[in-house]
């Protein structure tokens, strides 16, 4: 097993490096300079052309590339922002707490109301309920993110006064985009459940836990889902990393200060060392996510850890 683990960090390795690459050349190739974007539209060319040069921008993509990898390497040193001239990572510090925030609670919300749903629906397959979830996700997946959220805050917010439509000082302002992020998530939840429920009730040994006499519940919970759980925990895992890079349409919408509307920011502005230091930071992210659902795994299914113990 510690060989597996060992294995699969030094896999991250190219993945990152592969990552950095991309993103770097699609930062430097796309039009525009960051001298333009971050100083003021009356800015002289002279001032843009010396900003410029302050943060080495005026220098050939190959040699721009390869200081910002050895500055990495050597020093772990992401550089700082061209717009506060502050390390990446003291943003990022202060930003990915609220993200973190909005993608646990997204994705515990998602699995809580998305599982027994499914479960319901296959149980009951066919019937009135079943019919019903399933046209109701249908819709809540299909609908775009940022209407749905347009739509809460037109209804929960400005009508009916309920929540406030920006900022995340409270409880009360978490309402609104988690329900954004969740019934989406939630509805692809029950979707999946569904599918894999009506795949293990129709096996051969969920016929034999009823003809043994075992209670219905028993042979749903502990047999039928049991068997049904990893590809529910790998799309748990896959829509917490989607939601600690993906909730921007929350942020933005609910002006929420979280990581997602920080990285689309520095877009914009072509602040080059923030977008590279978020990217890198949530890509490696996203693979220990990988690697912990493949550790889940071999507590669920003893197969794929006699596997890894091998």
């Amino acid at each position: 097993m510690l060989r597996f683990i060992l294995k699969r960090v030094l896999m991250t390795i190219p993945i990152l490096f592969g990552v950095t690459f991309i993103v770097f050349t699609i930062m430097s190739f796309t039009p525009g300079n960051p001298g333009q974007l971050v100083l003021s539209v009356t800015a002289s060319q002279e001032a843009i052309d010396q900003f410029n040069r302050e943060i080495g921008f005026d220098r050939p993509f190959p040699i721009r590339f390869f200081n910002y990898v050895r500055d990495i390497v050597t020093r772990f040193d992401f550089g700082k922002s061209y717009r506060t001239n502050r390390p990446v990572f003291d943003d990022i510090a202060l930003r990915f707490p609220y993200t973190l925030r909005l993608a646990v609670l997204a994705v515990f919300g998602a699995a809580l109301i998305g599982m027994p749903l499914g479960v319901i629906s296959a149980v009951k397959q066919n019937s009135l309920a079943d019919r019903s979830i399933t046209f109701i996700a249908l819709f809540l997946a299909a609908a775009p993110g940022f209407w749905l959220g347009l739509m809460l805050i037109y209804w929960f917010a400005m009508t009916l006064g309920m929540f406030p439509t920006n900022g995340a000082e409270t409880w009360r302002h978490y309402v609104l985009p988690l329900v954004t992020l969740i019934f989406p998530s939630a509805a692809s939840m029950m979707r999946l459940t569904r599918t894999t429920m009506l795949e293990s009730i129709r096996q051969d040994y969920i016929r034999t836990a009823r003809a043994k006499g075992a209670p219905e519940s028993r042979v749903i919970f502990v047999h039928a889902l049991k068997n049904s759980l990893l590809p529910l925990i790998t799309s748990l895992g896959m829509s917490f990393g989607a939601m600690l890079g993906g909730a921007i349409i929350a942020e933005q919408v609910f002006a929420i200060p979280g990581l997602g509307l920080h990285m689309l920011t520095a877009i914009r502005m072509k602040d080059i060392p923030v977008v590279m230091a978020c990217t890198i930071f949530l890509a490696a992210i996203f693979c220990l996510i990988i690697l912990v659902i493949d550790l889940i795994y071999a507590f669920v299914d003893p197969r794929i850890k006699a596997r890894y113990s091998r």
